[in-house]
């Protein structure tokens, strides 16, 4: 249960502190979501093995959230018109074993458990475009009115929090609440992930190469890295994407860059190498992800526990093209005065882009890779040729299914320079803080 806040007068709380020592890490869960659904599909000729995972993933709705009352589950991805929105965030919960991964869980310098960590996955219509947004943890936005963990009553509306505050004032239900608000548009499923959670889906993927184009040391994190590129899993993984000291400009902005480096490299490793495609290594991505969600490592909103609907978004991205897999930052100013350390949100901006999500259309980047100064652009990667879907025929063996021909082009929106950000077709390194 969500520890409840108490507003001091006027119905505010005060903007939420941080210690220096506070520690961040992003979000794999799309991934582990993904790597379920298509595992469910990957391995259906393999008999107990498929009904396992089948039976499994069938079993996450026991722990699932809620969103809302009034909560439909949709039937099928194509049932949902304009697209489908995934929130995904990070927690830094201090709970069993993630103490152990966090100095400031062990000093005490915490306080209730916060969305540090908050995406945005957009996965369009036909033809299929995923657009990743993060959303900066110390943003100041309204968080309205939130139902609490028992469903007896609600929390207060709040008129101007950091964002990481939501999760901590009511769950991963409120944080989607803000959100919505946010983007004016309704979220349909959403997930949230610790660090032991981050680690051990790290570990099932076999590694991510990163690069860094000069030495690197974060003395908070622990994490130092010579110049060049590096292979990553598990808790040097973790560190990498909690990184913030020592590169870019040492802020926020620029951890979300690089946290970006990270995905956009991952989501090239499940394409090129076949990832998706592998029956063995899907079943061992999907009880990984499956055992985080039973370790409360992961968890999962209501809508997004069906394993049909899982299977239909995963069958969905798998091919989408490197170019329509974008990683965006919501734009954001600094604030002045005491909010000088914190960024407000540039709504004018960030309407372009949703506009162009909810209206189907392809975008373009026109602002640099990063806020933060943290990463640079160092080349195009080439792009795999499509994975064939397998499905089971009626003798239970494995067909192939030809992927779809491209689709012609379309007229392309160009987001405002406010908004910084890369493609997956883009390769990055990230920079040392000078």
């Amino acid at each position: 249960m969500a520890p409840r806040i108490t507003a001091s007068a006027g119905g505010r709380l005060p903007l939420a502190r941080h210690a220096e020592r506070r520690e961040r890490h992003p979000i794999l869960a799309f991934f582990a979501m993904v790597t379920v659904a298509v595992a469910v599909v990957g391995v259906s000729a393999v008999g107990l093995t498929a009904f396992n995972v089948w039976d499994a993933a069938n079993s996450l709705n026991a722990n699932a959230v809620v969103l809302g009352e009034d909560e439909v589950i949709p039937p099928s991805l194509g049932a949902i018109e304009g697209g489908v929105n995934l929130l995904m965030v990070g927690t830094d919960s201090c709970e069993g074993e993630n103490a152990a991964l966090s100095a400031a869980c062990q000093n005490g310098d915490t306080e209730g458990e916060r969305n540090d960590v908050t995406l945005l996955v957009h996965i369009s219509d036909e033809p299929r475009r995923v657009t990743v947004v993060s959303f900066p943890r110390d943003m100041i936005v309204p968080i309205p009115s939130c139902p609490n963990a028992d469903g007896t009553g609600s929390y207060s509306a709040m008129s101007a929090q950091m964002l990481n505050a939501s999760y901590m004032y009511g769950g991963l239900a409120c944080t989607v609440l803000t959100i919505e608000e946010l983007i004016g548009d309704q979220i349909d499923f959403a997930a949230a992930v610790r660090w032991a959670g981050v680690i051990n889906m790290s570990d099932a993927i076999g590694g991510v190469d990163v690069c860094v184009t000069g030495d690197v040391h974060d003395p908070f994190t622990g994490l130092t890295l010579a110049a060049g590129t590096h292979t990553l899993e598990g808790a040097q993984a973790l560190q990498f994407l909690r990184m913030r000291h020592g590169i870019g400009d040492g802020s926020d902005l620029g951890r979300i860059s690089n946290q970006q480096q990270f995905m956009s490299s991952m989501v090239r490793k499940l394409q090129s190498d076949s990832v998706l495609a592998n029956p063995g290594v899907l079943f061992t991505l999907a009880t990984t992800a499956i055992s985080q969600v039973q370790q409360k490592q992961l968890v999962l909103s209501q809508s997004l526990t069906n394993p049909t609907l899982m299977v239909q978004i995963a069958m969905a991205v798998k091919d989408v093209p490197y170019e329509d897999i974008v990683f965006v930052q919501y734009p954001t100013v600094y604030g002045s005065g005491d909010g000088a350390s914190r960024v407000l949100p540039v709504t004018d901006a960030a309407e372009v882009l949703f506009a162009a999500l909810r209206d189907n259309k392809p975008i373009t980047l026109t602002g640099e890779a990063s806020q933060g100064m943290a990463i640079e652009v160092t080349g195009e990667a080439g792009q795999p040729a499509p994975t064939p879907s397998a499905t089971a025929d009626a003798d239970g063996g494995a067909t192939q299914t030809p992927a779809p021909d491209a689709a012609p082009a379309e007229e392309r929106v160009a987001l405002p320079s406010d908004i910084a950000g890369q493609t997956a077709a883009q390769t990055t390194c990230t920079k040392p803080q000078d």
